[in-house]
């Protein structure tokens, strides 16, 4: 399908940059620099739900990201909008998350409570806009990676500041107050607190990988057995996870239908042994799912009128049906994966270490990395010393935190 037009507006950089000739489009040098940023790089040693490392075969942050950026570009294809704008918001939609996935997440928010907590998405935001060394301002004031508008509204799941939002916007948000006159600048256009399609498109995509791959990376690693799924007390085991963890106002009933919808298509595999067979149906299991999910997203969004779609010409559908698949299989990979992921004396350990890890740059801001340093001897305030402390521990990876830890605290080995 051909792309939509996009406006020059939606072109723009918050920083203009003038003099560059290229052949790519600006929407394609936006995905270059998120490709080679530093934050992309790092993604490749945290945690996705398996610890980064702990198997050769499981997703990190980094391979979750390059799939979802693979649906996304998919389905963008397919509606009309640029699949390098979608391509590039799901490149970056975890780049904020800090080591050890949302244990980490949580440890750093109670550490940033009292200068407004910390947010994934609101980390990545602020790590595109300012953390990311790219591009400065007139002033020398970093600006990061000075991505395009579109882009960087792409990349607002959540777009609102913390507490601006409606009643659910002190737990999930795109912007921290510190960050908001480039936010601002962003949004300048948008309506309301409408997600555009491209930030729509960012995030089905990211619910369509991680629902079907941690399932994926549950069977091969021996931690599921689809063929249990046929138990009438595991599929309870499964609806509960997806109430307790996902507040899924699905019924049971509704989650049944899926299960039973799942079963009967080609996809799904009886069993898996290990087997060379066994690994292709399971790869083939995943490439139908996802192929099923994006087929009925894209058709039910184009029911709404002709092509190309883009920005806020319409919402991104998802079917009733696709999102109750989608809903059983993240209750699987939490049933089997996840919960009792927390249940292991490494998940309070990790937050420990990020706990003091925290303490000890408070007293020795000089073991912070050289471009945090810098951030930290300019900051005008305690609330701004501690901010950069949180965009420090934010950046480490699993690795480095346990090697941090170990070199200037020593009391939990890596």
């Amino acid at each position: 399908m051909q792309t939509a037009p996009y406006s020059p507006r939606d072109r723009e950089r918050f920083i203009p940059e003038t003099g560059k000739q290229s052949h790519r489009s600006e929407f394609a040098r936006d995905r270059g620099r998120i490709m080679y940023s530093s934050g992309l790089r790092r993604l490749g040693a945290k945690t996705q739900v398996v610890v980064a490392a702990a198997d050769d075969f499981v997703r990190s942050r980094l391979t979750h990201s390059l799939e979802v950026a693979q649906v996304g570009r998919s389905i963008a294809q397919s509606i009309g909008g640029d699949p390098d704008i979608v391509d590039a918001a799901c490149l970056a939609h975890d780049l904020g998350h800090p080591p050890f996935g949302h244990n980490g997440e949580k440890a750093l928010d109670s550490l940033a409570e009292s200068i407004g907590g910390f947010e994934g998405n609101a980390q990545t935001f602020r790590l595109l806009v300012r953390l990311e060394p790219k591009v400065c301002g007139p002033g020398a004031e970093p600006v990061g990676l000075n991505l395009t508008r579109a882009c960087l509204d792409a990349v607002c799941k959540y777009p609102w500041v913390r507490g601006q939002g409606g009643e659910k916007s002190l737990r999930k948000y795109s912007c921290y107050e510190e960050d908001e006159e480039i936010f601002r600048w962003v949004r300048q256009f948008s309506p309301g607190l409408t997600r555009c399609l491209e930030a729509q498109i960012m995030d089905v995509s990211d619910d369509i990988a991680y629902s079907v791959h941690d399932v994926e990376d549950a069977i091969a690693t021996f931690n599921f057995d689809p063929a249990t799924m046929y138990d009438e007390k595991v599929r309870e085991k499964i609806y509960n996870s997806c109430h307790e963890w996902y507040g899924s106002k699905l019924t049971d009933d509704e989650l049944e239908a899926a299960w039973l919808r799942l079963r009967a298509s080609e996809a799904w595999i009886e069993k898996f042994d290990g087997t060379y067979a066994d690994h292709a149906a399971l790869k083939n299991m995943t490439s139908n799912i996802i192929g099923r999910f994006c087929n009925a997203v894209t058709e039910a969004t184009l029911n709404q009128g002709p092509g190309p779609l883009h920005r806020y010409d319409c919402d991104l559908v998802l079917p009733g049906e696709a999102e109750a698949e989608i809903m059983l299989l993240k209750g699987t990979a939490v049933a089997f994966m996840m919960a009792p992921r927390e249940l292991e004396p490494r998940f309070l350990e990790q937050r420990t270490i990020l706990f003091e890890l925290f303490d000890y740059l408070l007293e020795h801001p000089d073991k912070l990395e050289p471009l945090y340093l810098r951030n930290y001897e300019q900051a005008e305030s305690e609330a701004e010393k501690i901010r950069v402390l949180i965009d420090q521990l934010a950046a480490l990876t699993d690795l480095s935190a346990y090697k941090w830890h170990d070199r200037f605290i020593g009391l939990i080995s890596s």
